[in-house]
């Protein structure tokens, strides 16, 4: 598995994550599972979760890293934010869209669009959302982010204010709605292409009546090499957002979105194979707001 991206999705299940990384990695070419971090016994006490079933698992689908975790029942994923995938042509992308459509739920039938020969969004039997599109990119698969009700109209102002927080970021392309498509606001984002660190995204306002937004079941991971880092990455994309929603590394910021900024060496420590270790480091981040690798490091060793 790649270890270097700065960005990149993170998927919260109740316990359905190693089923679903299973499935979806099943239905994508370039795809793979990868580690698997199981509840320990003390882990599992203090959360509720059963002994040696998986707490996370990464996997890659079409050359896209994903983190997912079975945290509980608490969030529950909306098409606020979803997959978007990059087929090459119509044949393939119903293919993919039978697939991820098994026990799920039709959104928008795939079939030719304005936009697009062949395109169609589906709920999963797990409840993720995927919205699948016959034409062809280099990233197979783009996090997707729908901005509805009070957040409804920020879309643009949201890949600029992220733009600005990440290197190597720039907006590629925004399709504004035009007079004439109401309820959509004139000149507001109907589909716009924006890359942070690297990672491929897409933004899209929508001013009709969801009864959904943004919820913690779907996040960002941003992966630090140092305090510098954390301290950055926590402070520009938390300003605005809400203070009640940051622990252990969370936050949301002012659009609702939901972010993990995580140190990479925290990702090392729980992957170590000593489980004292690995519950001590835990008990210290589970007491954190943001994260301090000096703190950690120092449960990792014991002092």
């Amino acid at each position: 598995m790649e270890t270097k991206r700065k960005v990149m999705p993170f998927l919260w299940f109740d316990d359905q994550a190693e089923d679903a990384a299973k499935t979806y990695a099943g239905l994508f070419a370039d795809s793979a599972l990868g580690e698997i971090c199981r509840y320990s016994k003390r882990i599992a006490e203090a959360t509720g979760r059963a002994e040696g079933s998986a707490m996370t698992v990464t996997f890659r689908l079409g050359g896209q890293e994903v983190t997912a975790l079975n945290g509980g029942p608490q969030f529950r994923f909306t098409p606020s934010f979803s997959f978007f995938v990059n087929c090459g042509g119509v044949e393939e992308a119903e293919a993919l869209f039978t697939g991820l459509a098994q026990g799920g739920e039709v959104m928008m039938p795939f079939q030719a669009y304005p936009f697009s020969a062949g395109y169609g969004w589906i709920k999963d039997r797990y409840g993720f959302s995927w919205q699948v599109n016959s034409a062809p990119r280099d990233h197979t698969i783009a996090p997707s982010l729908l901005f509805v009700g009070r957040q409804c109209g920020r879309a643009e102002e949201a890949m600029t204010l992220y733009g600005s927080i990440f290197p190597d970021s720039r907006i590629e392309s925004v399709a504004r709605y035009e007079a004439g498509e109401a309820p959509n606001a004139e000149g507001s984002v109907k589909h716009g292409i924006f890359f942070l660190a690297g990672q491929e995204l897409r933004a899209m306002d929508s001013a009709l009546d969801h009864t959904f937004t943004f919820t913690e079941a779907a996040s960002l991971q941003v992966l630090c090499d140092s305090q510098e880092e954390v301290d950055h990455y926590w402070h520009h994309l938390g300003e605005g957002g809400d203070p009640a929603a940051q622990q252990c590394g969370w936050l949301k910021d002012r659009f609702g979105v939901s972010w993990q900024v995580v140190p990479r060496v925290l990702t090392e420590m729980l992957s170590d194979a000593g489980s004292d270790a690995k519950e001590r480091v835990t008990q210290a981040f589970m007491q954190m707001k943001k994260f301090d690798i000096s703190a950690l490091e120092r449960a990792y060793r014991g002092n």
